[in-house]
């Protein structure tokens, strides 16, 4: 039915980087330089973005995982 939460602790970020990729190809008014992997600019837009995403979801699962356990 639903997905597993170990598999949407990797889908959701996997997916938000996609969309990011996605939104850099696309967008006009993305800035100008940002859309090559290569480029600093590219990694100081994705960073703050998957960072707190894999934070939550790790603690997400962590919690999940101890609530499992002591029920």
């Amino acid at each position: 039915m639903f997905l597993s939460l170990p598999t949407l602790t990797v889908l959701i970020p996997l997916v938000l980087l996609a969309g990011l990729l996605y939104l850099a190809s696309v967008e006009e008014n993305f800035p100008q330089g940002c859309t090559s992997t290569a480029s600093l600019c590219f990694y100081s837009w994705l960073l703050p973005i998957t960072i707190p995403v894999y934070v939550f979801f790790h603690l997400w699962t962590w919690m999940g995982i101890k609530l499992f356990r002591h029920n």
